[in-house]
């Protein structure tokens, strides 16, 4: 058969699905609805909510002292929703053109044990203390938008070491695990926000990696909390919202 009968003939039996009948090894696509290679929402394992809901009182405070200040302090136990709220409200505020950047800074502090010698570049040593960012960002965006915005500048993940000398104009700023951070970091840290620039600091002064003497969030939050145009707010066990066991854990260790 020459091509151009070849071609009539699939031309005019691209409709016609009654042509596999008798073939069982054809696999049709369905042709109730549009075919998509896309899951369909009721298939979908994790939707990407653009909004965020209190799930406790003292959460309900964070969020409306967020919206409110330009520095927070939010202190409290693990599985509180301190790191996931801030960083949730960054996206927010970046999806809505308030700011134009988010940046995010942790300071690269092993919990009780030494890894040594991390192998790879400067990004490479990096990711294992920095992990926690990226998951936190994963639920609120796609990993592919996540790398995308990174990749644009308009997401920046650094440590705290490298924070001195900045100004952070027009940004969202989250310093997360600052109960690892000493008195003159945070200082530091406090003194990079700019205009237009919101910055919310998170930790737990009672799970801190550093010798109790050399912490310096709860220094910090006691004489922050003064001033009427800083917010500090104190979560507690009754806000924490992992599993029903880290809230009774805590309570007795």
């Amino acid at each position: 058969m020459t091509k151009r009968p070849l071609k009539r003939l699939v031309r005019e039996s691209a409709g016609d699905e009654r042509r596999f009948d008798d073939d069982a090894k054809i696999r049709r696509l369905p042709t109730a609805r549009a075919w998509t290679p896309m899951p369909q929402a009721e298939d979908r394992d994790q939707a990407y909510l653009k909004t965020i809901k209190a799930k406790s009182a003292g959460q309900e405070r964070l969020i409306a002292a967020i919206d409110a200040k330009n520095l927070v302090l939010a202190l409290g136990p693990a599985g509180s929703g301190k790191t996931y709220l801030a960083i949730a409200k960054a996206v927010e505020a970046l999806e809505a053109g308030k700011v134009g950047r988010i940046v995010l800074s942790r300071p690269a502090v092993e919990a009780g044990e030494s890894l040594g010698y991390l192998p790879g570049e400067l990004e490479d040593k990096l990711a294992p203390y920095l992990r926690p960012l990226y998951d936190a960002l994963s639920d609120r965006l796609s990993m592919k938008r996540v790398r995308a915005l990174i990749t644009e500048g308009a997401i920046e993940i650094a440590p705290v070491g490298f924070m001195r000398g900045r100004t952070l104009n027009n940004a969202f700023v989250v310093i997360d695990e600052a109960q690892n951070c000493t008195y003159v970091q945070l200082k530091m840290l406090l003194t990079r926000l700019g205009w237009n620039s919101t910055m919310v600091v998170t930790g737990d002064p009672n799970q801190s990696d550093l010798l109790p003497e050399l912490s310096g969030l709860g220094a910090v939050a006691d004489r922050l909390e003064a001033l009427s145009n800083i917010a500090v707010v104190r979560l507690a066990d009754k806000d924490i919202v992992r599993h029903p066991l880290v809230a009774d854990m805590l309570g007795v260790l």
